[in-house]
């Protein structure tokens, strides 16, 4: 590649002799520093005939010489999409099938729906694991001599608080240190579906293990075991949701993953409140009826289409046909998406080689593109921690105990904690295509800072008003509306579409491993930092960090929506520093004359340079 962008079109293609791959007619744009932020597609401005040609090539070298009619004309529309009413060669049915893509965008194959539906069982498997210990956490600690009973305070309190906070922590510490990082070999070798098969299994067995511990040493164990199938399942899960869905309803399908972690922590606190009153075994049935969701995960995961960009990237082009057939409602649609995915991945190849476990980590650091797309999901993914959700999601119960709550009342709180983060995760599915990632994040965060510090403020109020318990209860489940349609859905999401596909098991191992490494910070340190600082301190710590965590995403997070995930290429190939100064010198003076001033004329002139690129609304 060069190391300036070039606008020309060279009227070449051919078959890269040396890698086996039918290499498009070149178009020459530096992936690594799109200094003019210039969005391109690249079959733009290709003649027919050299576009035509290569088709032909391309059917050829990969097995599918009977579909090259169809693969022209996928290729045609890939080039001009808004063009396609005009083409004389596709048929009416066949237009048909592209004007819904746009009057009918949601209106998608029965298998796509089955691979959205299983990997939101892996999600719900996620919350449930999360919430099972929220519940367990008022008893466990007492029948394994960790915290003394009627609140009885002992000698060695100290000690046995961070005993229970290392307990609580065991799946994120074994997640982030090994489970996250298994993903690119478990998904090189076994593909995204016997990767979520894998997770299914020790997601299974690890729960109902903790069900049975004796001592706490042994429910730490199998804690740490469920953490081998938490990463993969977080990190490959997003990615295969993100890899078989059109871009256009990208964001809001694949965020059923926060729609579906909701769902699942609902059912935890669901399951922790029936359970209440069996007696002793009642934190044992909260812990281990988590593995529930995670059966039909196991077996289900067979019955979908393997990702067709995997398959792409492993050579079996034939069978990713076959699967995108499977995702989409038409055979022009699914050769359109194939060829389109075809010419960036041979870009990709050219520019990030990835080619082994080390040398793809390294990338993540060096190539500017992905050193881009780096910093951008470590924001997104450290903010979820920073901004305070799992204080509550892994302690409610403790909290509200505090508070003044019965253990009953406590759970029941809990509950109503888990179904409002759960409603109010659905409008996102419809705004996080059309206000975008980042405008999500932007609005809610400043939000979420004031609602946890007014929660933390009303525990001030004193004991015998009976004003307190509402009002603190009041402050958690806003602050819980409030982030359940921002920093919930958006960093997995967001996470699994900003790497290219030579890097994206292991940059979303790394994206993932940054969640769960906090994860595990805030789990093993919130029981001492409640005894330390108290709730009204704890609260306002984490009220300052999403103040801080605002001032993160408005520099540093580049927006996503309704690009197709090779089109990101030329987005995160735009220098941070670019990005930044726009946000700063253009978008801020913008934002504050139109909203502040209340100057209707003032204008905001774009980031991107989208080059001669219509609109697509529906590509791979």
């Amino acid at each position: 590649m060069a190391s300036h962008e070039k606008s020309s079109v060279e009227e070449k293609g051919s078959i890269d002799e040396e890698k086996g791959i039918a290499t498009p007619p070149e178009r020459e744009l530096d992936l690594t520093n799109n200094v003019q932020a210039r969005i391109q597609n690249p079959l733009h401005g290709i003649p027919r005939a050299k576009l035509v040609k290569h088709v032909e090539e391309f059917a050829k070298e990969k097995g599918l010489e009977d579909k090259v009619e169809l693969f022209t004309k996928g290729a045609l529309i890939a080039q001009n999409p808004g063009e396609f009413e005009s083409m004389p060669d596709l048929s009416e049915e066949e237009k048909e099938f592209i004007r819904r893509e746009t009057t009918h965008r949601w209106s998608q194959s029965r298998d796509l729906y089955l691979t959205i539906v299983i990997c939101s069982l892996a999600a719900a498997v996620q919350g449930w694991d999360q919430t099972g210990s929220n519940g367990a956490n008022l008893s466990f600690p007492q029948e394994f001599g960790l915290r003394g009973a009627d609140g009885i305070v002992l000698p060695n309190q100290d000690r046995n608080d961070w005993i229970i906070g290392l307990i609580n922590a065991g799946p994120y510490i074994a997640t982030c240190l090994i489970g996250c990082w298994l993903t690119d070999p478990l998904n090189y070798y076994f593909g995204r579906r016997g990767t979520l098969f894998w997770c299914g299994i020790f997601c299974t067995f690890s729960v109902i293990g903790q069900a049975f511990a004796q001592t706490w040493e042994q429910l730490f164990v199998c804690r740490l075991l469920l953490g081998l199938g938490m990463g993969p399942k977080a990190t490959t899960s997003p990615v295969f949701a993100a890899e078989n869905v059109p871009a256009n309803i990208r964001g809001g399908l694949v965020m059923s993953w926060q729609l579906w972690t909701a769902f699942g922590i609902m059912l935890g606190f669901s399951a922790n409140l029936a359970l209440q009153g069996v007696g002793d075994i009642a934190w044992r049935l909260e812990i281990g009826s988590a593995f529930l969701p995670a059966v039909p995960l196991t077996i289900g995961i067979y019955f979908c289409p393997e990702s067709p960009r995997w398959l792409m990237k492993k050579g079996r082009y034939l069978d990713a046909y076959k699967s995108f057939v499977r995702l989409r409602n038409s055979e022009l649609q699914a050769a359109r998406d194939m060829y389109y995915v075809h010419c960036q991945l041979v870009e990709e190849f050219k520019v990030l080689k990835g080619s082994s476990y080390i040398g793809r980590f390294i990338d993540l650091f060096t190539i500017p593109r992905l050193r881009r797309a780096t910093l951008a999901s470590w924001v997104v993914m450290i903010a979820q921690q920073m901004c305070g959700i799992n204080i509550i999601a892994f302690y409610s119960s403790s909290i509200f105990v505090e508070a003044g709550y019965s253990s009953r009342s406590a759970l029941l709180a809990s509950w109503g904690f888990g179904m409002v983060n759960w409603l109010f995760a659905f409008p996102a599915v419809w705004t996080i295509d059309t206000f975008g990632r980042r405008n999500l994040l932007l609005f809610t965060f400043p939000n979420m800072a004031w609602t946890l510090l007014a929660a933390g403020f009303c525990f001030y109020i004193p004991a015998d008003n009976s004003a307190r318990i509402p009002l603190i209860a009041f402050f958690i489940f806003l602050f819980a509306a409030f982030y359940s349609p921002g920093e919930g859905p958006v960093p997995f999401p967001y996470s699994a579409e900003v790497f290219p596909l030579t890097h994206r098991e292991m940059g979303m191992s790394w994206a993932v491993a940054t969640c769960f490494f906090w994860a595990s910070v805030l789990s093993l340190t919130f029981p001492r930092m409640l005894s330390a600082l108290g709730s009204t301190g704890s609260f306002g710590f984490y009220a300052g960090l999403n103040v801080c965590a605002f001032v993160m995403i408005f520099f540093l997070m580049p927006e996503t929506k309704q690009r197709t995930l090779e089109e990101l290429d030329y987005v995160f190939a735009v220098p941070m520093s670019r990005h930044a100064s726009y946000q700063f010198t253009t978008f801020l003076p913008y934002w504050i004359k139109r909203w502040v001033l209340f100057d209707k004329t003032a204008k905001l002139e774009p980031l991107y340079n989208f080059d001669e690129v219509e609109s697509h609304t529906q590509r791979a």
